[in-house]
């Protein structure tokens, strides 16, 4: 019920890692239980899917590897790009990119990286307007044909295009969607999360703690680096900070005290026992936290404290502009 996302470890957005620390946490993550690692070529430029390549040495038959296309930082055809922070800083244009022979491209790359044979699961990791649904999936069905993916999957789909996908795919089942959500995030409950219950397709959601604004451990006073995404991000402004600290001092600590419990904990409780979510795709960079999150797999809330906390939250007015809307519906 809950896997290990591998976004922060590639660096870029979350700042500088550590990458023997990061491939200890991916490590502690395995032997906790979480059986699952989330990645991406863009996490890093590829940074990311090579600490996983190199975790996995020997460990394979341990772990499912998920990883993703459809967004490049080269080759890049032009047009719909935006500039985006890799490791040491380094920044580099990246742009939606669903054609078939983009899609191999990334795919056989990623194997690459990774040192791996085939994937367990492979997502489209956005929408590519420029590119019908029908002929990304179709890509993927000839990959998994050749045996270089198990399974098929998309991300920040709408349910039009989730619609298209399953379609497209005929008889060979779209296993799953990976959408934000969150307390603070839950806008898939109005129609992404019944059609997936109704078509059976698993919901891998991700940034269930917001990024980290939902542990309690962001006081609004803190200040963060420039070269870290989060000080960009409308959410993280500190007025935003404090309402949601606020409600958390109000009405998750008291829970997590009772449980013997962290805020952090009792939130994945919360996000994992929604009907219709899968698993919830928590990063990590140090096995500390690692330890931490899957300890949230034994939680179980009572239908009152579940109903209480979503009541709280429903609360809580997040002022992000049209900048953050955007951020919002896009940002991973």
């Amino acid at each position: 019920v809950l896997s290990f996302g591998a976004y922060a470890i590639g660096g870029g957005y979350w700042g500088p890692t550590q990458d023997e620390l990061a491939v200890e946490a991916m490590r502690a993550a395995i032997d906790s239980g979480m059986n699952a690692i989330d990645t991406a070529p863009v996490y890093g430029f590829g940074h990311s899917e090579r600490l996983v390549g190199e975790l996995v040495r020997g460990r394979r038959d341990e772990v499912l590897i998920f990883s993703k296309c459809g967004i490049r930082w080269d080759g890049l055809r032009g047009g719909n790009g935006k500039e985006i922070l890799g490791p040491g800083g380094v920044k580099a244009r990246v742009e939606r990119d669903s054609r078939p022979e983009s899609v191999r491209y990334e795919v056989e790359q990623s194997l690459t990286r990774m040192q791996i044979e085939r994937m367990d699961l492979l997502q489209v990791h956005a929408r590519d307007p420029l590119v019908p649904v029908a002929e990304t999936m179709g890509a993927l069905l000839e990959l998994r044909a050749e045996g270089k993916l198990r399974e098929i999957g998309v991300s920040n789909y709408t349910r039009e295009d989730l619609e298209a996908a399953r379609l497209a795919l005929g008889d060979v089942p779209l296993v799953s969607d990976q959408p934000q959500y969150s307390l603070l995030c839950r806008d898939i409950e109005a129609d992404i999360l019944p059609w997936a219950k109704e078509n059976e397709v698993g919901l891998l959601v991700y940034s269930p703690i917001a990024q980290g604004l939902l542990t309690g451990k962001v006081p609004a006073e803190r200040s963060f680096a420039l070269d870290e995404g989060r000080s960009k991000k409308p959410d993280f402004q500190a007025k935003n900070r404090a309402r949601v600290n606020a409600v958390i001092d109000e009405v998750l600590r008291p829970i997590a005290a009772e449980r013997g419990a962290t805020v952090t904990q009792v939130v994945l409780a919360w996000t994992i026992a929604q009907p219709g979510v899968t698993s919830a795709l928590v990063g990590a960079r140090t096995p500390e936290q690692v330890r931490e999150n899957a300890a949230a797999a034994e939680l179980s809330l009572s239908e009152e404290e579940r109903a209480l906390i979503a009541l709280a939250f429903e609360a809580v007015k997040i002022d992000r502009g049209q900048a953050g809307f955007a951020a919002r519906a896009r940002a991973k």
